[in-house]
Parts: C-alpha cells; sequence; structure tokens
C-alpha cells in the first residue's frame, strides 16, 4: 500500500514573518504566536470516510499503514509522540522527562479520519487545572506552583478506533413476570401478612436487527500513562474530516492497540449491545436469554484522535498526572498530600480539644 512521507512544507509558515503557525483551539483557524496572523483551515464539507474492516483485516493485515508520521519514544516511560514543533528539546507529555527531536523516526500509521480539535487553549486548561488544584486539600505547595507553570501542562491528541455495523441476532429465552402472593407469618406471637414477589416465566424467541454506531475503543495500550474515565467522554458529533494542521502546536500519540485487538474489543461491546436489544424485545419485568446467535456485517471503522491536556509533576521521586479534557474542561488526576499540613492540622485539633476540655473542668 502506498504511503506519503510527511515533509517539511507539510508545515505552515506565517504569509507575514514566516514563523511556524499553530492551531488556535476552539477555531478552524491557524495563528502565528509572533505577529497575530490568522489564517483559515479549509474544511471540505464532505462526510468522514468510513473504512472497510475486512479489507484492513483480511487483506492488508494488522500491519497496514496509509501515511507515515515521526515519532519518539520516551526513554524513561516507554510512551510515543508525535511533536509538530520546531524545539531541539521538549519533555515527555506523561512523565516529564526529556526528549530529544533527534531522536525522533518515521513509523507507519493508519492516518486518522477524522478528529475532535481543542477547544480550550492551554490558559483556558491552565485556569480549570488552577481552580481543581485550589479545591485539593492538604496538597503541597509546590503543587499549587506546577498548576502555574506554562512549561508543566501539555496538549495531547490521543488515538482511538470507532466501530460501525449493521448487527441482527436470533434469540430463545425467558420473559419473567412479576406477580405478588399474600403470605402469612407469625412475629413475637402475633400472625401477620406480608406480600411476596414472584416470577412467572414464559418461552420467548424472537429478532433483533439494528445499526451499531461509533463503538469507541481506546487504541493506546499504554496502562501505566491510562487516561481517568471521568475526563475521557467527547461529543463525537463535534468530530471533523482530518486535517494534519489541527495537530500543529500539539502532541499527538500513536495507537499501540492493533486494529485486530480493537476489532475484538468492539465485538464484546456490540454484543453487549444486541443483547440489551434482545431483553427490551423480550420485554416483562425480567429475562432470561438462552441462546443467541450473533451476526455483524457491513462493518467500517475510522482512526480518530481526541484532545486532552496533561500536566506530570514529580514530587519525592513519585510522578502524579493531572488531565484536562480539551473538549469540555473536566479535570481529574491524582496528588501526593503534605504531611506537614496533616501534622499541623492535627496538633491544632489537639490542642483544640485541650483547650475544651479545661475549660469544661473549670
Amino acid at each position: 500500500m502506498e504511503y506519503k512521507q510527511k515533509t517539511a512544507a507539510d508545515k505552515k509558515s506565517c504569509a507575514n514573518c514566516g514563523a511556524e503557525m499553530k492551531y488556535k483551539p476552539g477555531s478552524e483557524q491557524l495563528a502565528c504566536e509572533y505577529c497575530g496572523y490568522e489564517e483559515f483551515i479549509a474544511q471540505e464539507k464532505s462526510s468522514f470516510e468510513e473504512l472497510e474492516l475486512d479489507h484492513y483485516l483480511q487483506t492488508v493485515g494488522n500491519n497496514v499503514f496509509t501515511d507515515t508520521i515521526d515519532m519518539i519514544d520516551c526513554k524513561h516511560c516507554g510512551a510515543n509522540q508525535h511533536i509538530e514543533e520546531n524545539y531541539k528539546t521538549l519533555s515527555c507529555v506523561y512523565c516529564g522527562e526529556p526528549l530529544l527531536i533527534a531522536d525522533a523516526h518515521p513509523e507507519g500509521w493508519i492516518k486518522p479520519g477524522a478528529v475532535v480539535p481543542f477547544q480550550l487553549d492551554v490558559k483556558k486548561a491552565r485556569r480549570a487545572f488552577k481552580k481543581w488544584i485550589g479545591g485539593v486539600w492538604f496538597a503541597p505547595n509546590k503543587l499549587k506552583k506546577a498548576a502555574l507553570d506554562p512549561e508543566a501542562i501539555h496538549g495531547l491528541y490521543l488515538p482511538y478506533w470507532t466501530f460501525d455495523a449493521q448487527c441482527k441476532a436470533s434469540y430463545t429465552g425467558q420473559r419473567g413476570d412479576y406477580y405478588y402472593v399474600t403470605e402469612t407469618y407469625r412475629s413475637n406471637g402475633k400472625t401477620q401478612t406480608r406480600q411476596v414477589r414472584k416470577t412467572r416465566w414464559s418461552q420467548a424467541a424472537g429478532n433483533v436487527s439494528g445499526f451499531i454506531d461509533d463503538i469507541l475503543i481506546s487504541a493506546s495500550a499504554q496502562k501505566q500513562n491510562q487516561i481517568p474515565s471521568k475526563i475521557s467522554r467527547w461529543n463525537l458529533k463535534s468530530l471533523v474530516p482530518f486535517d494534519g494542521k489541527f495537530l500543529a502546536g500539539f502532541v499527538t500519540e500513536k495507537y499501540t492497540v492493533s486494529l485486530k485487538d480493537g476489532h475484538h474489543s468492539a465485538f464484546q461491546r456490540a454484543k453487549k449491545i444486541t443483547y440489551d436489544w434482545i431483553r427490551a424485545d423480550i420485554g416483562g419485568d425480567t429475562q432470561r436469554i438462552s441462546s443467541a446467535d450473533m451476526s455483524l456485517s457491513e462493518e467500517t471503522f475510522k482512526h480518530i484522535l481526541l484532545p486532552i491536556y496533561i500536566s506530570a509533576y514529580k514530587f519525592k521521586g513519585k510522578t502524579y498526572r493531572f488531565y484536562v479534557n480539551g473538549q469540555t474542561g473536566q479535570v481529574s488526576g491524582k496528588h501526593p498530600y503534605s504531611f506537614w499540613k496533616i501534622f499541623f492540622l492535627v496538633i491544632t485539633i489537639l490542642i483544640a480539644i485541650g483547650i475544651l476540655a479545661m475549660f469544661a473542668q473549670q
């Protein structure tokens, strides 16, 4: 399969001063940080290209790629990242260790079909991060300072697979309808009655079918860098056709979950969705599914990129990560605790208790 090698010509230079332009979050524009010149990103109005799954899995195989991208592997945590900036040195978005652009090497990938562009710029992400830090109890003062460090937070595009399919299934099972009977019992020497719920079962069989749209599967296998589920929620209606200009000024992670493994996870998700359809079709108050013959057809997929901000902070040799959803502003993360803040709080409480006890005795 043919692929296109990225070149320096792919980067957009400012027509006014010649500096490299970067994507302006929340817009459809590239902006120059030096002179303020802005330029629109030309967007095609056509719908996203859904790629035929069977062709890629059976004909082409797991190692298919339609494009190349320059990647740098962090020697400390193993995270891979693509940088669309002309830096000689920078730090890993996940662990903060230094990276060298000279270590970049080309890798093949299935070119993304769509992207949710950043809606928050780094200033807004830092404000959201600072607000979250301000509400954290017993955090070290150095942690609060990290929220103000403009170099401590990075915008990152995360890789995901999405899968679509027509689904149909035939099933057998049982429908359960609740009914209640009056039961007599004795308690404390008295005869009493109560309502007891029982289930009346009847046989059920049928067929269900429908379209399963955009099953979202994370394409990153870096478990040590796993993104919290709290912020892993994006509005996919905001997807736009992929254009490399949206990556300018941000870091991009390449997928490490293969298309085949992503499809396996999507099939399990599709199975759960189909079972929900079957239960709704059976009806009643509860259901039992004895058998289900499920098949998928017209399967397609997309490789998409979704935005987050990451701040990696080291405290006493341990790395803590904080995340801001680049679309919604939702914040999540873990933090160290200050021993001395907790210590002095305990001492203050003990002193207060001692003073109250002294007054009580008097």
